[in-house]
């Protein structure tokens, strides 16, 4: 981590240095300069002060041994053995980037009478299943959840960890990552490995307007979460590979202070998240009364209608119609966008859809960019005729 040194002796006004800082970052205490912690190492000090008064030093980081880590980890994430299909598409990313550095695939999957639901693990194409079962793991419980993965950890050292980004993968993966040390990047929406076994995290970043590459090449393992439906989930095979490892852990470091009195299902609703059909309203529709045509379209698709993030904070549709980084993240077979101008933060949650069919009266708009068809015009004149084609095309 770079610093700023202070050499008090080479100080021959301590005001006007005090002055070259535009963020208030330095002090005088004791009649000494300090800097504090508004410093942004902007480094105009250094450049601008008195020549020696402040001194930048770029220090070196205690890098990890690299060669200690392999392979690449999904943490299999499950409801009473019940897997998550994020895990399968975390498979199918794992793989590709194990391929890239010559490493193995392996599972890390916690749970209590789960031995079977191991076994179909074994038909896509891992090379082991860390298997971890205990009444105490029954239900999620952040404490020996943790304990767990711990223990893993250590016994295995995985190059880099996938996990998804559910409710429970939310919660876990920032405490491992915090008990280790090591870096952590939420809701990746691109994954590559360096030759060096560098894991590259790329997600959006500062509202979107840029894509980040983030990397932790000191630290080990390396961490990330990823979306439901931002990955590719691999062919099931016809045949069984790889190996279930069975593991034990001592029941003292699954203690926790919560118990999990019962667990009731959620009434199941439909979702955006598994629609084969979608219909989004955006920032071009200019009334909540004309949602209404939106909505039509979307019935006569047999599809549902959802939205961009301007909606909701308008109040005219529910959080769980958006898509995007801070909504859900959608890919359906057919999605058609209606006023829609395709920022990052969108287009990330959808991009991966089949067929993108985009309206729009700007032929400028970003969401033409992403779009497998696109229609330049005004959505009021574009979808009543979409409305009426479809329509006659049934009666036909």
């Amino acid at each position: 981590m770079p610093k700023l040194i202070v050499h008090q002796d080479k100080i021959k006004n301590i005001e006007n240095l005090i002055k070259t800082c535009p963020f208030g970052a330095m002090d005088i205490n004791g009649g000494k300069l300090e800097i504090n912690s508004a410093c942004k190492m902007c480094k105009l000090c250094v450049k601008k002060g008195d020549p020696g008064a402040v001194e930048y030093i770029e220090e070196k980081g205690v890098s990890v041994d690299k060669s200690k880590w392999n392979d690449i980890c999904v943490y299999v994430d499950h409801v009473n053995g019940d897997i998550h299909p994020v895990t399968y598409e975390l498979i199918g990313k794992a793989k590709e980037l194990a391929g890239k550095i010559h490493q193995k695939v392996c599972c890390l999957f916690m749970g209590e009478d789960i031995a079977g639901k191991a076994e179909d693990l074994l038909y896509y194409g891992i090379d082991k299943v860390y298997l971890y079962e205990s009444h105490r793991l029954k239900h999620f419980s952040i404490e020996p959840y943790t304990a767990v993965f711990e223990d893993f950890i250590k016994r295995e050292k995985p190059c880099a960890i996938l996990v998804g980004a559910t409710t429970v993968g939310r919660q876990l993966a920032p405490r491992v990552a915090a008990r280790f040390k090591t870096g952590l990047t939420a809701d990746c929406t691109i994954l590559d490995i360096t030759e060096d076994t560098d894991l590259v995290q790329i997600r959006p970043a500062f509202g979107g307007n840029i894509m980040a590459q983030i990397c932790t090449p000191r630290n080990r393992p390396q961490m990330a979460t990823v979306r439901y439906k931002v990955m590719n989930p691999p062919k099931k095979n016809s045949s069984k590979s790889g190996t279930i490892v069975s593991c034990h852990i001592e029941d003292s470091k699954l203690e926790s202070g919560i118990d999990v009195m019962n667990v009731y299902e959620k009434e199941k609703v439909k979702t955006i998240e598994n629609a084969e059909v979608l219909v989004v309203a955006g920032r071009g529709v200019k009334s909540k009364d004309d949602l209404g045509m939106i909505q039509k379209l979307a019935d006569l698709l047999g599809g549902e209608i959802a939205c961009t993030r301007p909606l909701v904070e308008c109040g005219w549709m529910d959080a769980k119609k958006q898509i995007g980084l801070s909504g859900r993240t959608v890919r359906p077979k057919l999605i058609i966008t209606c006023g829609v101008s395709g920022s990052v933060q969108f287009a990330s949650g959808m991009n991966n859809s089949e067929h993108i069919f985009a309206i729009n009266n700007n032929p400028e708009a970003p969401i033409f960019k992403v779009a497998s068809y696109g229609i330049v015009g005004d959505i009021y004149e574009v979808v009543p005729q979409l409305i009426e084609k479809i329509q006659k095309g049934r009666e036909a």
